[in-house]
């Protein structure tokens, strides 16, 4: 059983870091733009460019990955809190490295409060903070963290995790 879970984490760190590998040796190919550039990628997840989320140019400065990326960020009211709303590849839809992945480079610095919400089909992703009923069955799995109340977790959908003693039907 020990060498299954280290065996498993091995894995993942593997994939996490050949990740981020791939995307550092992306970001250095590119020629300096605008939106590639770090603080253009920033400046996306700035109230600010909560609104512009919308052009083209700002969205592609929003963070991605293998087999993910974000498609917006809503701010929660005026709290100065934001949803990250992300696809995940319909093929990558049970391989659980690649939400891992996302929330490492997402939420990975903050300090206070971090929510993504995950899905595989971009026609579902909602536009506002709150899903609507289908919108949320469809929902694959939602990461959150909230330091003030001490909640640092990942809820997975059944189609991601099939054991039902882990896993939420939206």
């Amino acid at each position: 059983m020990n060498q299954k879970l280290i065996g498993s984490m091995f894995l993942a760190m593997t994939l996490l870091w050949s990740t981020q590998a791939l995307s550092e040796e992306a970001e250095s190919a590119e020629p300096p733009q605008e939106a590639s550039t770090p603080q253009a990628t920033e400046e996306a997840s700035t109230p600010q460019a909560t609104e512009e989320a919308s052009t083209p140019q700002a969205t592609e400065s929003l963070p991605s990955g293998l087999g993910w990326r974000v498609v917006r960020v809503i701010e929660i009211g005026k709290s100065g809190k934001f949803v990250n709303m992300v696809l995940v590849d319909l093929d990558k839809e049970m391989d659980k490295t690649v939400y891992g992945a996302a929330i490492n480079q997402i939420c990975g610095k903050a300090t206070d409060f971090c929510r993504i919400r995950f899905w595989t089909q971009e026609r579902f992703i909602p536009e506002k903070v709150s899903p609507t009923p289908e919108q949320l069955k469809v929902q694959k799995a939602e990461f959150l963290f909230n330091k003030a109340g001490g909640i640092r977790q990942t809820t997975w959908s059944c189609d991601v995790n099939p054991d039902k003693t882990q896993c939420v039907k939206y």
